[in-house]
């Protein structure tokens, strides 16, 4: 038998972790490894104590037809990464590596090209995490080098500043 790469290995329970989402729209799961140990997991879900969209069985921002990637404000959900950070200590987070998975909760597949939404971007740049790496196929990766790709080529401000 062939033995896993590291990176495989902690997207594959990354990908464990999404089995907990309750979201109907796309189920993430997320890990923070520092140092070669699990710190944190973290999947979307509505807050606890709150009716999940899957127990509703409705989802607010499909009902109002809004594209994906607009009006957050609008979802039920914490969503993974942040669920992974909140969940973690700061010391702990330092140059650490968020892992994260998503697949469409339909037809059970991988989103490839999936990411960070921009409020989650926020948060893992403040957490001080230093590597996402982002599952596409069951072996393909990318990684996001956070400092180079989120901070200096930081897509929140306007084109023309």
């Amino acid at each position: 038998m062939k033995r896993i790469d590291k990176e495989n290995y902690y997207l594959d329970i990354a990908e464990t972790v999404l089995e907990r989402s309750t979201c109907l729209r796309r189920c993430y799961g997320a890990i923070i490894v520092q140092h070669d140990e699990i710190i944190s997991t973290g999947y979307n879900g509505a807050p606890r104590g709150r009716k999940n969209c899957a127990d509703l069985n409705f989802c607010t921002r499909m009902k109002m037809n809004i594209p994906s990637g607009e009006r957050y404000e609008l979802c039920r959900s914490v969503h993974a990464e942040a669920n992974c950070i909140i969940s973690a200590a700061r010391k702990d987070t330092l140059d650490a590596t968020l892992y994260m998975a998503c697949r469409d909760p339909q037809s059970g597949e991988l989103i490839p090209d999936s990411t960070s939404c921009s409020m989650c971007r926020r948060l893992i740049i403040n957490a001080g995490i230093k590597r996402v790496v982002i599952r596409d196929t069951p072996t393909d990766y990318r990684v996001v080098d956070v400092q180079k790709e989120w901070i200096d080529e930081d897509d929140s401000l306007p084109k023309e500043l």
